[in-house]
Order: structure tokens, then sequence, then C-alpha cells
């Protein structure tokens, strides 16, 4: 079977476990990475992050099959799958690391951003605050954070909490792109 090209999307919508889970069930997402962007220190820690003393963002790189899901569809699910209109919030989490962003890789992709945010703000009665940032240095999250929610689901609080429900919701908005079970 000969290499499929990918194309890379890198997203921030509150915690990253919660993000990554959602984009880890979708047809044609090759891989998601949980880490940090946007910020001021290189290689930052959880730690630091959290504790807001870094300006980076929770977030998450997607590689997906261009051929199976567009950078538009990527961004559609974002809009959906968490509130665009918190500055600095999702739910119980504040601070500058759970903004909503969009850090585009391409041209295309910033004017696809606009685009998105333009057609979303209609589902939306506050304006949508997602921020639309420039390229910056990325940094993998810890291993212990990649892939969190399928290795500890509902065990941990938090997960079982946020989650889980988040999950659950997009799994039913979005039935026709989930991944079969066994991908």
């Amino acid at each position: 079977m000969p290499d499929t090209a990918t194309d890379t999307a890198i997203l921030a919508g509150g915690c990253f476990w919660c993000t990554e889970a959602v984009y880890d069930a979708v047809q044609g997402i090759a891989h998601v990475e949980s880490g940090y962007i946007g910020g001021s220190v290189e290689n930052p820690s959880y730690e630091a992050v959290c504790g807001g003393r870094t300006g980076h963002a929770e977030a998450v790189k997607v590689t997906y099959d261009p051929a199976q899901i567009g950078y538009a569809d990527l961004l559609d699910i974002f809009f959906v799958t968490h509130n665009p209109t918190t500055l600095n919030r999702q739910g119980g989490d504040t601070g500058t690391q759970y903004r909503s962003a969009i850090f585009p890789l391409t041209p295309e992709q910033a004017a696809e951003a606009n685009a998105a945010i333009a057609r979303h703000q209609e589902n939306w009665d506050d304006p949508i605050v997602t921020s639309i940032e420039p390229q910056a240095p990325w940094y993998p999250a810890e291993a212990y954070h990649q892939r969190y929610f399928e290795r500890n689901g509902t065990a941990n609080g938090y997960c079982a909490a946020v989650v889980a429900p988040k999950l659950a919701k997009f799994r039913k908005a979005y039935a026709a792109r989930l991944k079969s079970p066994s991908n």
C-alpha cells in the first residue's frame, strides 16, 4: 500500500486531553499529539504551562490525510467541540493556557481559519474569541499526556466528568466521521 500524503493542523481548544480524544476518533486522522505552542519559554513543562508562566497554550498537532478529511472539516469539528466564546477558559479550566486558538501553518490555512470563524459565529450568541496565532515552536507534551483519555478513561475523575461527556456528544454529532473500531 503506498504512503498517502498527510497534512498538519495545530489547534488549541482548552485541555489537550479533551481535544486529543475527539480527533483520535475521526476518520482520516493519522496521529494526534498533545503539546504546547505559542509561549515564550523553550521546552516548557506541564507544570510551568499550567501555572500560566510560559504563555503557551495546551494544543494538539493533528496529522491527517487531506484525501479523507479537509482542514475546513477539522475546523468545523473544533468549533463544535469547545466553547470558542470564552476568553482563556474552557469550563473550569482557566488561564491563557486554555485559550481557543488556531495556529495556521500556511496562508491557505489562515484564510480557512478566518472563514471558519465567520461561518461559526452564527451558532453563538456571544462573539467568538478564538485567536489566529502565528507559527511558533511546537513542544510535545510529556509522554504521560499522550493518548491520556484512551489510557485513563473514566478512571480519572477529570476524564469521567469532562472528557467522556464531550466525547460522547462529539460521537453522536459526528457518527458518520468516526473511525471504525478496527482503525
